[in-house]
């Protein structure tokens, strides 16, 4: 069932989603049963489940736990992925608003922690988690069973993971040591930065959005790295 976002049920679901009006969205679940499992089409011909309009950024809605527990009752699915690039599920969108009442509400209706779709990297909910730096959501999926990357490990100061990581055959590119290493310094995590540094990282490395490790640890508000990170040589050519 594929429902214009111009058409007033479309609308009637979205607001009260948004509203946290369960009562509501329960009364158009019992008169359209086919809601549940309905994609939104946008002006643009992107689609998203309402599961996704309930994570949707900025996410954070009233009674929103309640509100994916009803469509997921409904018949929606946790882990159906938006059929637009780059294919994100419900709980790549709650980890890119770090709603941690809708991740566990997701998790707890059966969604795939694992599933792929992230922006940016195509990786799972983890990744954009780590890559909006929404670090409540990315230590709840840790919480609950999640994998991670070398460069997620390191935001999270992961330092078991980080040397396991570095361990394995073929070992990780000087590449993934150094952007894995922004992240850690970005997330404020000096113990893992500075086994990053022993591991070939360059800590001068000018990464995303055009920032340095120092940058980003600056703007996260980690003072002390910060100084760390100007007390080392410049990387030599």
């Amino acid at each position: 069932m594929n429902i214009p976002i111009t058409d007033p049920l479309a609308h009637n679901a979205m607001k009260a989603i948004h509203k946290g009006d369960v009562t509501a969205l329960r009364q158009l679940l019992d008169e359209h049963p086919a809601l549940a499992a309905a994609r939104i089409i946008d002006r643009k011909g992107s689609d998203r489940t309402l599961l996704h309009v309930a994570t949707d950024w900025p996410g954070h809605f009233p009674a929103v736990a309640d509100s994916i527990a009803l469509l997921i009752a409904a018949g929606a699915d946790p882990s159906a992925p938006s059929l637009s690039a780059p294919g994100e599920t419900p709980l790549h969108w709650a980890a890119s608003s770090n709603d941690v009442a809708a991740l566990d509400a997701l998790l707890d209706g059966g969604a795939n922690m694992e599933a792929p779709g992230a922006v940016f990297t195509g990786g799972t909910a983890m990744s954009d988690a780590v890559i909006f730096a929404n670090w409540d959501a990315a230590r709840r999926l840790l919480a609950r069973g999640a994998q991670t990357t070398l460069s997620q490990a390191s935001g999270l100061g992961l330092l078991d993971r980080v040397k396991l990581h570095c361990a394995r055959q073929p070992p990780p590119t000087v590449e993934e040591i150094t952007g894995s290493f922004w992240h850690a310094c970005r997330g404020g995590q000096r113990e893992v930065a500075d086994y990053l540094l022993t591991q070939g990282a360059n800590a001068h490395w000018v990464g995303w959005d055009h920032k340095t490790p120092s940058q980003v640890a600056a703007e996260a508000g980690h003072t002390d790295l910060v100084e760390w990170l100007g007390s080392l040589a410049p990387t030599r050519p």
